[in-house]
């Protein structure tokens, strides 16, 4: 079975980049330690400064599902709205 792959791309709100990813980053640990999470890793686009790149692995849709449903991660994605302009998150299968 291959891993669940997640890319999700947030974009900032003009002028709130820099609390946006203090509080993406804030994702980042707790996230990792959770079970079956293969990668978490966040990246910021250096040609859009306004734009982060979550990939992320997962040992299942279950797993990933489960994670939508922490508490740390309700708790971010709540703060983030303000700071947000769009998201977008794309589920990818291994070819």
């Amino acid at each position: 079975m291959s891993a669940h792959i997640v890319v999700a791309t947030i974009h900032a709100r003009p002028g709130c980049e820099a609390a946006l990813e203090a509080s993406l980053a804030a994702l980042v640990p707790p996230s990792r330690a959770e079970a079956g999470c293969l990668r978490y890793d966040l990246h910021r686009d250096v040609n859009d400064p306004l734009t982060f790149v979550y990939l992320e692995a997962w040992e299942s849709v279950e797993v990933h599902q489960a994670h939508m449903r922490t508490p740390h991660f309700l708790a971010a994605r709540k703060a983030q709205e303000p700071l947000v302009a769009a998201r977008e998150v794309r589920i990818l299968a291994q070819v």
